[in-house]
């Protein structure tokens, strides 16, 4: 707390004005023991009561904020002062590095962001602080969630619309009340209803192909649940998420004598992978080192002509020698027209993959059409 710049993002925090507390909130801070408590509030502090973040993820990224914007705002050159008061320049620069991938994604799937900054210029620190802090929040209770980044990007996408929403006083057409948030009003909300139905998820996959000899097309990993949120169709699961999208939809196990029969438990929607299908096989050898196949029959090639011609190495140096030698060019544009068919043919396999490759499990186990 000597450094100026940390004084000053601390004293950022603390701007709460105009901040609509929820009522339960309120009373617990107008209670004679809470004064302490009611000065110590910020903008996190506001988040956590707003959307049900854990109390010790708060303090993390509360000091993680702090550190992040007095380390940028202690190498502005030249100093703007030295109040203590937090440099914009400093905010934008953490701002445009924390926010960079989610505006990527935005643009992806053509969608606008949902860091929506007021009119009134007195607001706009505040209202950035904010949004960096419910993304900071986010990423700090995601826990296996972190390896999805696509994922959270859709998560922030909804929750910053809703902290948009709240401070511009909108009101829900449904309810006809202010706006609110869709997981928040307890404690850990967000851990249980957002992490953890998600989380869910990933654990199902990972037992299943622990348990099960099923082939690696036949299970989702991080990647392939992520890849979900790579199309506009990742916005069919809906906020709050839909429990029945086919997104949290597991596939069909078979569990054998089962009350005296054989039944099958899970959901016979499984979406599969919906992009990137890798099928593994005993060539993959020979595609994933074709480099040192090619250098190792070249090489060889050109050792049983120099051993057919003499058997010494200054063989070479024979015009008819050296001709027959050159013939190892000839082989290896023959080679890389084979292994050009067979890239041709396992593009081919992969774009008949996307569109059928949930279909492989028909043979082994029966399920309806996803639609």
């Amino acid at each position: 707390m000597l450094y100026p710049e940390i004084q000053a993002a601390f004293h950022a925090l603390r701007n709460t004005r105009g901040l609509p507390w929820p009522k339960e909130h309120e009373k617990k801070r107008d209670a004679p023991k809470e004064h302490e408590k009611k000065r110590d509030a910020d903008l996190l502090a506001w988040l956590q009561a707003m959307f049900g973040f854990q109390k010790d993820n708060v303090s993390n990224q509360r000091e993680h904020l702090i550190l992040l914007l007095a380390n940028v705002h202690i190498r502005q050159i030249p100093k703007s002062d030295q109040q203590p008061k937090l440099d914009d320049r400093a905010l934008d620069t953490v701002m445009k590095k924390l926010f960079k991938n989610y505006k990527r994604w935005c643009k992806y799937l053509g969608r606008k962001s949902s860091l929506w900054l007021p009119t009134i210029q007195q607001e706009v620190q505040q209202r950035k602080l904010l949004y960096m802090g419910l993304y900071l929040l986010i990423w700090g209770e995601a826990a296996n969630l972190r390896f999805m980044p696509e994922c959270l990007c859709y998560i922030y996408h909804h929750m910053a619309f809703e902290l948009y929403g709240m401070l511009a006083g909108n009101v829900s057409p449904t309810t006809g009340e202010n706006v609110k948030p869709a997981y928040g009003g307890e404690e850990e909300a967000f851990l249980k209803r957002v992490v953890t139905p998600i989380y869910k998820v990933i654990e199902k996959e990972v037992e299943r192909s622990k348990t099960m000899k099923s082939k690696h097309s036949h299970w989702r990993n991080y990647d392939d649940l992520n890849e979900y949120f790579w199309s506009r169709d990742c916005f069919r699961l809906g906020w709050p998420m839909r429990s029945d999208a086919d997104f949290f939809k597991t596939p069909n196990v078979p569990l054998h004598h089962v009350d005296g029969e054989d039944r099958t438990v899970g959901n016979g929607n499984w979406m599969g992978k919906v992009n990137f299908v890798e099928i593994r096989s005993f060539w993959h050898i020979f595609r994933s080192f074709d480099r040192m196949w090619s250098f190792l029959i070249l090489s060889l090639q050109a050792m049983v002509i120099i051993a057919w011609n003499g058997g010494t190495p200054s063989d070479i140096f024979d015009r008819g020698v050296f001709k027959q030698v050159l013939s190892i060019f000839i082989t290896a544009a023959i080679l890389k027209l084979g292994q050009g068919g067979c890239y041709a043919v396992n593009q081919q396999n992969l774009l008949v993959s996307r569109k059928l490759g949930r279909l492989e499990l028909k043979p082994k186990y029966p399920t309806k059409p996803t639609i």
